[in-house]
């Protein structure tokens, strides 16, 4: 993605990632909280292997270990599918399944304007069970673990990858090749792709400025570009939770089935750990995380990353103070940069609901508590 800086004489361009998109966005419903969001953890959801692709998962890890010894071999949660379940004033609720859409990479884009057409659109199917009045239970094959919020709740399914299995699938050089297996053998282009579950931070500063990071070169994967803060929820630590001391390579879903809330507060906790660490910001001076949707990196064949809202209680110059200063992971990054709102009614944001990523421009869709929609740019 390639973003301008504003002002009457900005020519300079600042780069970022070119190739992404959003896949699915919670702006209708001003962002989702924890309690709006459910896993189901299965081995079902992990990605398809045999012989021929771990031998090429070998020889790639090989490779790149063998010029960057720094890389490590963690855990991840793998997005095999998500589904979003509407609560509603009539009898059912609405069921939204997004399964096909992230196979094929399609945007779920409810809009700022008429949502109606295209929930009408997504819906294939409703349901006479009530949800909300379930201890648990399956509603349109969803095992529910709670009982349902009021509002609409996300339900995740994941299983497990690795960054070895990221790196010789979604980032080797015959992702292509694997999308294409996966339709030809399991009508499935993901099906053979790690496809592990990042996390992003949209990080609202208390003056209205939006952080940004340039990031090293000595990282895996963009090296050099502008990004948001971020990385990914850690199976391990979810084990730790629960009392399981475990290696990277004896993590295994049935721990966490048991307690697949674990999950996701590591999901909602993970990000905020990501700008403490990459940002230096302490964890007393974030809000709630505030999840907006799902983008896809197509870079790397489509990975998907969690993207959230969270405002901070410091200004941007003592963002920019303890950035400086230097924080746990401050060897991901060269550089801070700031991002201002363009705001209609008011000087800053109270809280942003939804961001899209356009390819040739970097705005992120803001609303305040009016109503009034805005953009944010490069400045």
């Amino acid at each position: 993605m390639e973003s301008h800086t504003s002002g009457p004489d900005a020519e300079t361009k600042t780069m970022t990632d070119p190739d992404v998109s959003v896949l699915f966005h919670c702006a209708p419903w001003g962002g989702l909280r924890e309690s709006q969001v459910q896993v189901e953890l299965s081995e079902r959801f992990n990605k398809q292997t045999d012989v021929v692709l771990e031998r090429h998962i070998d020889q790639v890890w090989a490779e790149r270990v063998s010029k960057e010894p720094w890389l490590f071999n963690g855990a991840k949660f793998r997005l095999h599918s998500f589904c979003l379940v509407l609560p509603s004033s009539h009898s059912s609720n609405t069921f939204l399944d997004y399964a096909e859409e992230q196979k094929r990479a399609k945007q779920v884009d409810f809009g700022h304007a008429d949502l109606s057409s295209d929930v009408t659109n997504l819906t294939d199917s409703g349901s006479s069970k009530d949800p909300a009045t379930c201890d648990s239970g399956e509603f349109n094959g969803i095992t529910l673990k709670r009982p349902l919020p009021l509002g609409p709740v996300l339900y995740l399914r994941l299983g497990l990858t690795s960054y070895k299995d990221y790196l010789g699938t979604n980032w080797s050089s015959g992702a292509s090749e694997l999308r294409q297996r996966g339709e030809d053998e399991f009508s499935d282009p993901l099906a053979l792709l790690a496809q592990p579950l990042g996390v992003g931070a949209v990080v609202c500063t208390r003056d209205g400025q939006v952080v940004m990071i340039r990031r090293s070169q000595s990282v895996a994967e963009a090296g050099g570009l502008l990004d948001i803060p971020g990385g990914h929820p850690e199976p391990k630590v979810v084990c730790e939770r629960l009392g399981h001391s475990v290696s990277e390579d004896q993590i295994s879903v049935v721990v966490m089935q048991q307690k697949p809330d674990a999950v996701v507060s590591e999901l909602f906790s993970s990000v905020c750990a990501e700008i403490r660490d990459e940002v230096n910001i302490p964890l007393s001076s974030l809000g709630e995380a505030v999840l907006m949707g799902i983008a896809l990196n197509h870079t790397s064949a489509g990975r998907p990353s969690a993207e959230f809202y969270i405002s901070c209680s410091l200004t941007s110059d003592e963002v920019r103070k303890l950035y400086w200063k230097g924080g746990a992971e401050a060897n991901e990054s060269t550089d801070i940069i700031f991002t201002s709102t363009t705001v209609s009614s008011h000087e800053s944001c109270d809280f942003l609901v939804g961001y899209l990523l356009a390819r040739d421009t970097a705005c992120c869709s803001l609303k305040t508590d009016d109503g009034v929609w805005m953009n944010i740019k490069t400045s």
